[in-house]
């Protein structure tokens, strides 16, 4: 029987996602999560508001894709915007025009200016309304998480304030639950801590008591800022959140982990208008290849739970470059070819997910190298891997996109066909993938006009058997063996049996590496 999966450690590659898609430094939720820990110990809180606290902080920005699409259209970069609204203070407008000068670090100083007028009128007129969707997403997401009760409600009053003056519902002072006043007090700390050092943390602090903060909450921060913040300079922020989760840790068992890995995917999703249902697309057709396959169900469990997690990384991408209907430029370009290596990134810090991470981030990569975001070649690609590339690209190609419509289940076999004969995906994955979307699986073109006889011998030399038993596999005589064999090293230019199995794999015609 499976482990269970401690949920901290799979919420904890969510909480680096997140801090992607707000454009905040990386481990921003981690930090938070400890600050915020240490200050509901101060605080004598009980183990429920400390659980609340904890996960709150954790996945403060679990929202923050609920609106990317809008954010990118009005401000030219959702990411950037995102990162600005964690330090504005709307209770004090005076300090307007300081705050909106860092607009130009992403728009130029020009566009900057438009910029700031339509944040003056778009701020009043749909705060209210798109917070009350930031929290709405962060409920619905963290329900699907089973974060604790107390979690979820505190999830809804990130953008309110002590004072009364956020959104969406503008409640104040002890209206608001005490983990949500816990994580505001947290997270600007954190935050200034960033910028401005321990100094500057606490003055931060304390101008905002009243007003975004809560004074009473503010005034034990202040007398416990040493300690508090003292554990910002740990030397592995993971372990330390880990080690702040009130005891005993929630675990969910192994076979939950579709249900919060996909809770992931619908977070990744949101950041574009196009995307939409496109993990889950990919996890579906992913599945029944595999099951085609032979897969068991362990290596179907992992390969979906790859599918879901594949595209995580993109929220760190603005949603202006994944919704835009014209050419990319080279800037662009490479940022989208980055978006899965934050896929591995992220993945490989977080122990319980460490194992999806290559191959969740190998979707685009092709069996000639000229894939990203390693450029791993055919040898070195598992088959889970192979079929995961295909699944995505068959999902995508019958989905609509921002410069074009949703192509038919017939195209889209026909162009995975074609990527098949030019080498760059696997004949194998994409049959399978193809008969999964319901289509019958069609004759490939082999490789260097290989026969069909042909490529069967030499899938079971490949598996470095004798001639003797390659005919007993295929029920063929030796002789009829020794003559495909001959056909093939001609066809292949190749004499020996290891060079033979090499181009079999480089050319998709056996997995590199098994995954059942």
């Amino acid at each position: 029987m499976l482990e269970p999966i401690r949920l901290a450690e799979v919420l904890a590659a969510l909480s680096l996602t997140t801090d992607l898609g707000a454009g905040v430094p990386f481990e921003k939720g981690l930090r938070t999560c400890v600050v915020a820990s240490l200050l509901a110990d101060a605080l004598e809180l009980g183990r429920a508001d400390r659980c609340a606290v904890y996960f709150a902080a954790l996945l403060r920005s679990l929202g923050c894709t609920a609106h990317a699409s809008l954010f990118a259209d009005l401000f030219d970069d959702d990411v950037a915007i995102q990162r600005e609204l964690k330090t504005f203070d709307l209770g004090d407008p005076s300090n307007l025009a300081a705050q909106t000068a860092r607009f130009s670090a992403w728009a130029g100083s020009k566009r900057a200016g438009e910029l700031v007028t339509r944040f003056a009128k778009e701020v009043p007129a749909q705060g209210a309304a798109l917070g009350r969707g930031s929290c709405e997403v962060s409920a619905t997401l963290g329900a699907r998480l089973e974060l604790p009760a107390g979690a979820i409600a505190a999830l809804d009053e990130v953008y309110e304030r002590y004072d009364g003056q956020g959104f969406p519902s503008g409640r104040s002072g002890e209206e608001l639950t005490v983990a949500a006043r816990v994580v505001h007090v947290a997270e600007q700390a954190v935050m200034a801590h960033s910028d401005a050092g321990g100094a500057g943390a606490a003055e931060h602090v304390a101008r905002r008591a009243g007003g975004h903060l809560d004074p009473y909450m503010c005034a034990s921060f202040a007398a416990n800022a040493e300690r508090v913040l003292g554990a910002l300079e740990a030397s592995d922020m993971l372990t330390a959140a880990l080690a702040a989760e009130p005891p005993p840790p929630i675990k969910v068992p192994a076979a939950g982990l579709d249900r919060v890995c996909s809770a992931f995917a619908s977070f990744a999703d949101l950041k574009g208008a196009f995307l939409l249902g496109h993990s889950a697309h990919v996890a579906e057709l992913s599945d029944s290849a595999g099951a085609l396959l032979g897969y068991d169900e362990g290596a179907r469990r992992t390969l979906r739970a790859s599918a879901l997690l594949l595209d995580i990384g993109r929220v760190g991408v603005s949603s202006a470059v994944w919704d835009r209907p014209g050419p990319l430029s080279p800037v662009e370009w490479e940022r989208v070819r980055l978006h899965s290596y934050w896929t591995e990134r992220i993945l490989r810090r977080c122990p319980a997910l460490e194992h999806l991470a290559v191959r969740a981030a190998a979707h685009h990569e092709r069996l000639d190298g000229s894939g990203y975001h390693r450029g791993t070649r055919a040898i070195e690609l598992s088959s889970a891997e192979r079929l995961l590339g295909a699944a995505d690209v068959f999902a995508a190609m019958t989905e609509a996109r921002p410069h074009r419509g949703p192509r038919s289940r017939s195209q889209a076999a026909d162009a995975l066909h074609e990527e098949v004969i030019a080498g760059r995906l696997d004949a194998v994955a994409v049959g399978a993938v193809v008969e999964a979307a319901g289509l019958p699986r069609r004759r490939t073109a082999w490789p260097n006009d290989l026969t069909d006889r042909e490529v069967d011998v030499l899938r079971v030399l490949a598996r470095g058997v004798s001639n003797r038993e390659i005919a007993d596999v295929l029920v063929l005589s030796p002789r009829t063996v020794q003559h495909h064999l001959a056909s093939v090293y001609d066809k292949i230019g190749l004499r020996t049996r290891a060079g033979a199995a090499v181009f079999a794999i480089e050319n998709g015609l056996v997995p590199a590496a098994t995954d059942k």
